[in-house]
């Protein structure tokens, strides 16, 4: 996204932060439940309280939800790692610092492919990502004067996943953050429901003249829970940042807040650097050496991952990149897609599924799992076609009803009596009625209005009760018209 000023073009830089709640029975630090939903302070041990003496555990299974996913982020998985005291006072966090990992984070470089809208594509590179505690939850609208905390959250363990600063528009972080959640998704080590909070997002935004190298202090924008969000934060905020270089002012580093109503930023603070956090190692966990084998096995049972899929889907299924994109972004879609295709047109599948299917969960405010229609029945209404047992527009008819019913579209072409008519001279006595019904309109076609073929067309099926073979109407009747 180029910014023109009054003075120069400008350029967005930026960088994000996103942290990943990690899918895991009990927190990264105790046997605590991770369950979200349950009552205020019910999910709480004596280490997420911060109470004295409280020594953690590290979860073993946290370890290996990050391993993964640092593998799936195409990146480097350090074998030694060490955890660190990020100091702080706030009221949601109990102990008075938060464990991190800082110096030494349990996965180092590594980069995501992301497709934006014109076709191209682009890596972005990933700086690391380190494994924490997350912080309990301040809850501000119960009363007008206090804040209430509520610690369930307090101690679930965090991937803090850090990009480098290679987003030019808020397009390409929108990307990114889609393609980030589909990989987590995929791999089962984070539900990425931004709305729940468990995947949020921190965005560094700084802008600098077109052509220029270097980069200026920047504002971050904390804890943005939707992709749009992000977006429009990345948006103004770097018009912002324009507008205040254009007029004579500076910029110092902040910290700010996103206003979802607003559309607009406000400053909080100015930003605090690393040394402000007094980081020093944990002195209550040793460092983390990962053996050769933990990190091979989970590399032999990684999943296929979104970007492998899409490949797979064009070159072996026939599908566009556009339509494999579609259908891969979501693992439990593509599932779907791939018991519907088995033994079928995998084209025409995708076609109906991007098309009537995705619209009638649409309509019906349905999610996949609720769908009345099942992938094989949807590959059986593809079968059906193309077998020439019923045509397109019977065929929509048939899925109207499955929609309804959740019956199999055979058993509802029987009992409706839909099966298309194939028989040569069925057609063609239909094709000669309408053709003695209606002499002025054969005499204008013979004439060269040839555009009245369609209107025949729609004669013949009307009077076929759209039974008959579109394909054999239309070339029955170029042969009898002549």
């Amino acid at each position: 996204m180029i910014i023109k000023g009054k003075t120069a073009d400008w350029e967005v830089v930026c960088g994000l932060e996103i942290h990943c709640q990690i899918i895991s029975q009990s927190k990264i630090f105790s046997g605590a439940s991770t369950h979200y939903g349950s009552d205020v302070n019910q999910n709480v041990s004596f280490v997420d309280a911060g109470m004295p003496g409280m020594l953690p555990t590290l979860n073993e299974e946290c370890v290996r939800q990050a391993v993964k996913t640092g593998l799936g982020l195409n990146a480097k998985i350090n074998k030694y790692s060490a955890f660190a005291r990020k100091n702080y006072f706030y009221a949601d966090l109990p102990q008075g610092y938060q464990i991190t990992q800082f110096q030494y984070p349990i996965v180092g470089e590594g980069f995501v492919k992301i497709e934006l809208e014109d076709g191209s594509s682009k890596n972005i590179g990933i700086e690391r990502l380190h494994i924490e505690q997350d912080a309990a939850k301040s809850i501000h609208d119960i009363s007008p004067t206090k804040t209430f905390i509520d610690l369930n959250r307090s101690g679930v363990g965090l991937m803090e996943i850090v990009t480098k600063p290679d987003f030019r528009s808020p397009e390409e972080a929108g990307a990114f953050l889609r393609k980030l959640r589909s990989i987590v998704r995929y791999l089962g080590t984070c539900d990425g429901n931004m709305d729940e909070g468990s995947m949020r997002c921190d965005a560094s935004i700084s802008v600098r003249p077109l052509g220029s190298q270097e980069l200026r202090p920047r504002a971050e924008v904390k804890n943005v829970n939707s992709v749009k969000f992000a977006m429009q934060a990345i948006d103004f905020e770097a018009r912002r940042q324009v507008e205040l270089y254009e007029s004579g002012g500076t910029m110092q580093q902040q910290t700010c807040q996103f206003n979802q109503t607003t559309g607009q930023t406000k400053f909080l603070r100015f930003k605090e650097f690393s040394d402000d956090y007094r980081y020093f190692p944990e002195p209550d966990l040793p460092p983390l050496v990962l053996s050769d084998e933990f990190i091979e096995d989970i590399k032999t049972n990684l999943v296929e991952l979104p970007d492998a899929k899409k490949e797979r889907f064009v070159k072996e299924l026939g599908l566009t990149a556009y339509d494999a994109s579609v259908i891969c972004e979501n693992k439990e879609m593509a599932e779907f897609f791939e018991r519907a295709a088995q033994g079928h047109d995998a084209k025409k599948v995708a076609n109906w599924l991007m098309g009537d299917f995705f619209a009638m969960l649409n309509e019906k405010k349905l999610s996949l799992e609720e769908s009345p229609i099942s992938a094989e029945n949807l590959g059986k209404l593809v079968e059906l076609i193309t077998q020439n047992v019923i045509n397109g527009k019977t065929a929509k008819d048939v899925f109207a009803i499955m929609a309804e019913t959740g019956k199999a579209p055979e058993v509802i072409v029987e009992e409706k009596g839909l099966r298309q008519v194939t028989d040569t001279s069925a057609i063609e006595k239909i094709v000669d009625e309408v053709i003695a019904s209606n002499p002025d309109n054969v005499a204008a076609y013979k004439a060269g209005k040839t555009n009245l073929l369609g209107w025949f067309v729609g004669q013949v099926m009307k009077q076929s009760s759209g039974k008959a073979n579109p394909g054999m109407v239309n070339q029955i009747l170029k042969q009898k018209l002549g």
